[in-house]
């Protein structure tokens, strides 16, 4: 599996936004125009690994210029997770070109935090 976060000369890679809970971690990626099919999501109890493909469109026109700022190819994106998740407990839904995670974190990690009052 990668271990790298940034591009590595492939297409541009999904936005991710990350918010953390008491209880899980979610987590948002925007892969517009990208079908289900063409995504590889693997999580492990630290991180969360996606690769996938956006294929072009492919139109014959005979006449006139195209300009496009799509970007088509394939991606690659680890996201390293704050805390320690059961990947067997993972959830997702995947809707509008939007894929939404919940991973629950493992038990050890939900008392983690603990509040110190000062006297």
């Amino acid at each position: 599996m990668p271990t790298a976060f940034f591009d590595t000369g492939l297409s541009r890679v999904p936005s991710a936004e990350l918010k953390e809970t008491e209880d899980a971690i979610h987590l948002k990626l925007e892969l517009p125009g990208i079908e289900a099919k063409d995504v590889d999501l693997q999580v492990t109890e630290s991180a969360v690994y996606l690769s996938g493909e956006r294929k072009s469109e492919t139109k014959s026109e005979e006449k006139g210029v195209i300009k496009s700022e799509f970007h088509y190819g394939k991606f690659q994106r680890v996201i390293p997770l704050p805390a320690r998740i059961q990947n067997t407990n993972v959830t997702a839904d995947y809707k509008d070109g939007i894929l939404n995670l919940t991973l629950p974190k493992a038990e050890e990690e939900k008392n983690k935090v603990v509040k110190v009052n000062l006297a």
